[in-house]
């Protein structure tokens, strides 16, 4: 009873700095739309190669920037424009790893590796000039966010944790056992999902809805989304890399990331400046992120109402709204961002 009850009064309080911050976002005299032009976009020079990186709003505002890392691996930064509404008041830096979206896809599996996608996201840093910035990751975004600020405590300003995959071990744990409780024509259609020559999309996405949860419902991809896609270019998402460091399925795993396990880093982190952030039908379940919270002393825990894993597409409005408040209690001085 005390959990819930716990649980219950984070809600509470979330709710009411989601109408206050709403609110205090109407009054300003700055906006950026969702999937707005990016006031900068350049290629990084990274080990294997190049990455795309686009930026809104100026690197040397008083607030602290925030850079949002993608999932995958082989995703690409499209998700997060949905979230530019944030650059009103600091710098929001979205990027593409390397082998995925914009950036230059070389596809050599020497690249595949956990420690070069943390450097890469340094020399962004060091390219942008920042001395300090939020580090925001989803789902395979979180592993790399978690490694950086393990290696780079100097620069992170503060965590996000989304969608949380930091071990792959509880990843699959979780996906068994939502897949166990579903029915056996989901099951028949999401092992064909995830094959070769899957069924089609509307299929596919009405069986992960079920699986989730027989209250949620996938909103349709919206035609902002569509036209940025064309607009931005790049090759999409990159099933090479998906599969050399997964595998096939999103329920098992069988590519390079299958013994990945960051759980020990939880004590390396500023558990104080960390935010877990999930949706509230998550393949990365509450449960699961409730004990990574305790294992990160300090560490605070967001649920997005109603949201899948893909929260940040679900419900823009009430992840940027999190987001917003979020940084705003983690900025730091602005002397310190100066180099």
């Amino acid at each position: 009873m005390i959990r819930l009850s716990s649980l219950f009064l984070t809600r509470s309080i979330m709710v009411v700095s989601l109408m206050f911050i709403s609110a205090a976002a109407e009054s300003k005299e700055f906006l950026v739309e969702q999937y707005a032009t990016p006031d900068k976009e350049l290629m990084v020079p990274v080990e294997g190669g190049q990455v795309y990186v686009r930026v809104n709003g100026e690197i040397n505002k008083k607030a602290t920037p925030a850079v949002f890392i993608h999932g995958g691996p082989g995703g690409r930064h499209n998700s997060f424009a949905r979230l530019l509404g944030l650059a009103d008041e600091r710098s929001i830096i979205l990027y593409d790893q390397l082998d995925s979206g914009k950036s230059e896809q070389p596809n050599n599996p020497k690249n595949w590796r956990i420690e070069r996608f943390v450097e890469e996201l340094e020399a962004i840093r060091t390219t942008l000039g920042t001395e300090r910035w939020h580090v925001v990751g989803h789902s395979w975004g979180s592993a790399i966010a978690l490694e950086y600020a393990a290696r780079y405590p100097q620069h992170v300003a503060s965590m996000v944790l989304g969608g949380t995959y930091i071990s792959t071990s509880h990843w699959i744990k979780d996906a068994n056992l939502l897949v166990d409780k579903a029915s056996t024509q989901v099951k028949v259609t999401l092992t064909a999902c995830e094959s070769a020559s899957p069924p089609s999309p509307e299929e596919c996405g009405s069986a992960y809805t079920k699986l989730y949860s027989k209250f949620y419902q996938r909103p349709s991809t919206s035609k902002e989304a569509v036209d940025y896609a064309a607009r931005i270019g790049g090759n999409g998402f990159n099933p090479k890399i998906y599969r050399a460091m997964w595998g096939a399925s999103e329920f098992s795993s069988t590519g390079t990331l299958k013994t990945y396990d960051a759980v020990s880093l939880l004590k390396k982190i500023d558990g104080k400046r960390t935010m877990y952030l999930v949706g509230q039908y998550d393949s990365a379940r509450i449960d699961t992120v409730q004990a990574f919270v305790a294992l990160t002393s300090g560490a605070e825990l967001g649920v997005v109402p109603g949201a899948s894993h893909s929260f940040i597409s679900d419900r823009p409005i009430a992840t940027e709204a999190i987001l917003r408040g979020w940084f705003n209690r983690n900025d730091v001085p602005f002397a310190l961002l100066k180099r």
